[in-house]
């Protein structure tokens, strides 16, 4: 029986079609299938990457233990230091001011001896962020709370009140901070403007250090410019603008080292 064009045509095009929806139901299950794949995959990943979150938790706290325990043995192991340091300061001032011992020393020699040990009598062990330069007659307050909110954010503080020890230098203590600290916070208040003997001198150390930041209280930027023709063109605050704790999450965020 011959067969038309027409039914031919039919043919191949119902042909194509079945043909086509073939693939189509072959598609949709790859991809299903591809689907499923993927999903069990992703799933193992977010498992082993609990897993591993896990264990770097726990890593990070047995760290954050044995950092706590070694801090605590060194802290004890400097305490002990300290106290042989002085023993042994002790006995050698006790040596060298005996009139029975077999060595005798020249004034000048007793002279140096003791200006060596009282150097290292009162060397501060601590590293500071910041020293902190003010004048006590009117910025002790200001001073104080200043200190107080930049060590709660984690800042090293050299301040007089806390650092200096009594019955030895004041100055060499004071020019040891001045040495130590990475950086200089100038609390400026109509006193600080005056020219006092020991401010000028913390801020003429100050001035050469990388970061000095002034917080005025009490004076404004005009008062500054008349007193050093520097300070004004320092970034600073004034206690007008900001409160003592918002200057000093500012100096902070300035001062602190970026954590890796």
């Amino acid at each position: 029986m011959a067969i038309s064009q027409a039914q031919l045509r039919r043919r191949i095009q119902e042909a194509q079609r079945k043909a086509q929806q073939q693939l189509n139901r072959d598609i949709t299950r790859i991809n299903r299938e591809n689907k499923r794949r993927v999903e069990d995959h992703n799933r193992q990943i977010e498992i082993h990457n609990r897993k591993v979150r896990a264990q770097v938790d726990t890593y990070n706290r047995n760290v954050e233990t044995q950092n706590r325990k070694v801090e605590s043995e060194v802290n004890v192991y400097n305490s002990r230091a300290r106290q042989h340091n002085a023993k042994v300061i002790t006995e050698l001032n006790r040596s060298l001011r005996s009139s029975t011992g077999g060595l005798r020393y020249t004034d000048s020699e007793r002279q140096l001896a003791d200006r060596v040990h009282q150097a290292v009598a009162f060397a501060d062990p601590r590293e500071y962020d910041s020293f902190l330069s003010y004048a006590r007659i009117d910025g002790a307050n200001v001073a104080g709370e200043l200190r107080a909110c930049l060590e709660e954010l984690g800042v090293a503080v050299w301040f007089d009140e806390v650092a200096i020890v009594p019955g030895r230098s004041q100055s060499l203590q004071m020019d040891a901070g001045l040495k130590k600290a990475k950086t200089g916070i100038a609390l400026l208040t109509p006193a600080y403007l005056t020219g006092r003997f020991w401010t000028e001198r913390e801020l003429g150390a100050l001035l050469n250090k990388s970061t000095l930041i002034p917080v005025l209280h009490g004076v404004t930027f005009e008062d500054v410019q008349q007193y050093s023709g520097i300070l004004p063109d320092l970034a600073g605050f004034t206690t007008t603008d900001d409160s003592v704790a918002d200057i000093a999450e500012k100096i902070a965020a300035a001062v602190l080292p970026l954590e890796a």
